[in-house]
């Protein structure tokens, strides 16, 4: 059976940048094996297969797979699809819109709303499924830095620490110093695996953050790495993000109130992404939080499976 796929670029408006997401339509009929065998094919960060929602009032339901394994939830494949829903059955990219929708992913219901701009790359921000929890594993200080090839004083900053958060997907989040020891890192699959613990079932995923960045609004700058994922690094991760909210809030201390954050992450990839991310914290506790981003439509086909 031949069906359509588009591929975008994600947390991004210009192409050739930011992570690239392919969105399988008509995949209701897809088995499990082969919608994993089509992940690895297409070999990107993530591949979405669209599918009929179980509930009416949602606009599709999302399978998400790595080249490794199905995911329960991920941002850039939510901010692609709802781009990419938008556009296709709203006029294309020369269409004025704003709307909303609801997501199901296995995560659960993930609402989503829409900005679509003539000449522009859509906007898509959707509301964290789950709030970020904090996971408590012991951790290997020197055995991380090692992986990372870098000092072991150069773990932390501030009141920043390594921790496991989570938001649907676990992740070991590793604060280094300043942005030089991030962009000069060098991940060792071997070592990693070594080190680190299993999550949930699964070998931790590393995510990598400093202050700052080299686009002088951001606020962060991130890589992340995920040898079970089967991903050697990953140009942008709103997964990770929704789970860095809850370091940020938690090391910070945010007041109540509303903080808007921009992470950037795939710079040293040569692919920037930009992930806009806003807290609300009220009673000391984050209320709500969502992530954002731009996504921009390169290449159009069919899958002739």
């Amino acid at each position: 059976m031949a069906r359509r796929y588009n591929i975008y670029d994600v947390f991004t408006d210009k192409r050739l940048a930011g992570n690239p997401l392919a969105v399988i339509y008509d995949a209701d009929d897809l088995s499990d094996a082969a919608m994993q065998a089509i992940a690895r094919e297409m070999n990107l960060s993530e591949t979405v297969f669209v599918q009929a929602s179980t509930n009416s009032a949602y606009a599709a339901r999302l399978r998400i797979f790595t080249p490794g394994k199905e995911l329960p939830f991920a941002g850039h494949p939510t901010v692609g699809t709802a781009v990419a829903l938008a556009e296709r059955n709203h006029g294309g990219s020369n269409t004025d819109m704003d709307l909303v929708c609801v997501l199901e992913e296995n995560v659960g219901p993930v609402r989503c709303a829409v900005r679509l701009r003539s000449g522009e790359a859509g906007f898509a921000e959707f509301d964290l499924p789950k709030k970020p929890w904090r996971i408590d594993l012991s951790l290997d200080r020197q055995g991380i830095a090692d992986a990372l090839a870098v000092k072991s004083t150069d773990i932390g900053f501030e009141n920043h620490v390594k921790s496991i958060w989570s938001a649907g997907v676990p992740f070991l989040m590793i604060p280094l110093h300043n942005l030089a020891t991030v962009q000069s890192l060098e991940f060792d699959p071997l070592l990693w695996e070594k080190a680190v613990p299993f999550v949930e079932g699964s070998l931790a995923s590393a995510y990598v953050y400093c202050r700052g960045g080299v686009h002088h609004q951001a606020k962060f700058h991130a890589r992340m790495f995920s040898p079970d994922m089967g991903i050697p690094e990953d140009p942008a991760t709103g997964a990770a993000v929704a789970a860095l909210s809850g370091a940020i809030r938690h090391f910070d201390g945010l007041p109540d109130g509303h903080h808007p954050i921009l992470v950037e992450q795939g710079v040293e990839m040569g692919r920037a992404s930009f992930i806009h991310l806003h807290i609300d914290v009220k009673d000391g506790d984050i209320a709500k939080a969502r992530i954002g981003g731009q996504a921009v439509k390169v290449a159009e086909g069919v899958l002739e499976l």
